[in-house]
């Protein structure tokens, strides 16, 4: 295990980390109908659960809208209880014998908050993820110097590129966060 090991590896966990994060933010209801919203969505059809993007099209034609189009018209009702059923997402579906319409309420201001509060708990596992690896890579590269593969100053290099690294992700999930703290907040 050299130094650039650990820089590396460093690189590629804390990218992951924001990677995960991105998507949960995705997930995040803002005042605007996304098909992401629908993203955890599993639907019992075949004989087999799937993932509802896996069944049907999801598009947002309006603002307030979202819309379900299955790729076989026999799952309509299976995709429409699964929706129904997911008490998470609270929505209530609506289907024409074609397509479901999901209409998306308002946020309302202590909707809003509790949004908000639940992104600050993903930003906080984020940066809680993101101090373990820095942990972790650090031990393996004291290992590494007290087992004479690298010396005293590489690992001292070591801790300094892992610190920075870190600091930059960190200014990055902060910049994330607070436009996705804009965007939910926004009326």
């Amino acid at each position: 295990m050299d130094q650039n090991q650990v820089v590396s590896e460093t690189k590629k966990k804390l990218a992951v980390v924001t990677v995960h994060l991105q998507e949960e933010l995705k997930k995040l209801r803002t005042g605007r109908a996304h098909p992401s919203m629908l993203e955890g969505v599993m639907v019992e059809v075949y004989g087999q659960t799937m993932p509802l993007k896996a069944a049907a099209g999801i598009t947002a034609p309006e603002a307030q809208l979202l819309q379900i189009s299955p790729f076989d018209p026999n799952n309509l009702e299976a995709i429409t209880a699964a929706i129904r059923d997911n008490q998470a997402l609270g929505m209530n579906p609506a289907d024409d014998g074609r397509v479901i319409r999901v209409q998306i309420p308002p946020l309302t201001t202590e909707t809003r908050t509790s949004m908000v509060k639940v992104l600050g708990q993903k930003v906080e596992e984020a940066f809680v993820a993101a101090r373990q690896i820095r942990r972790d890579e650090l031990k393996k590269a004291e290992t590494a110097e007290k087992s004479k593969q690298i010396s005293r100053d590489e690992l001292a290099r070591t801790e300094k590129q892992v610190d920075d690294m870190l600091a930059s992700q960190k200014n990055e999930i902060e910049a994330m966060s607070s436009a996705k703290e804009k965007e939910i907040l926004t009326l």
